[in-house]
């Protein structure tokens, strides 16, 4: 099992990281190039970058990713391709995408853009919360324990 982030704009990579350490899971950040850091990260966690054009970090995370192993992103298409190759996909805010919900997440994130592509405005995210962080930690750690 490995756990791959979809990380550009992840607000718990440091839940993944320390969570993940616990179990000796190793974590692949998956990043473009123009998030590049010169910081180390610690022993099991390796950083792959990418091009910044659209998509370019999901389509490397599909290739990588295995039937087991944990995707973290908010991206529904990423989520939906991860789901067929039998993959546990999380949101950051701390749900699990499963294939009874993601069809309906894909309606709506269509509905809302074609509602924004006809000069309609929709509601962004809500705020990232402390609570949506400790949601998602309860979670990746019930995850992780039941899969190890």
């Amino acid at each position: 099992m490995k756990v791959f982030v979809d990380a550009d704009a992840c607000p718990v990579k440091d839940i993944i990281i320390s969570e993940a350490r616990n179990f000796e899971i190793p974590v692949i950040l998956v990043t473009s190039f123009s998030h590049f850091s010169n910081v180390k990260q610690p022993s099991g966690v390796e950083t792959i970058y990418v091009d910044s054009g659209a998509d370019a970090a999901d389509y490397r995370i599909v290739k990588l990713v295995e039937k087991g192993d944990i995707i973290v992103t908010q991206d529904y298409g990423l989520a939906s391709l991860g789901l067929a190759k039998g993959v546990i996909v999380l949101h950051q805010k701390g749900f699990r995408y499963t294939n009874d919900n993601i069809d309906q997440l894909l309606q709506t994130r269509y509905l809302s853009a074609m509602a924004r592509k006809s000069g309609q405005r929709t509601k962004g995210p809500k705020p990232f919360t402390t609570e949506d962080r400790e949601q998602f930690r309860d979670l990746f750690k019930q995850i992780i324990s039941l899969e190890n």
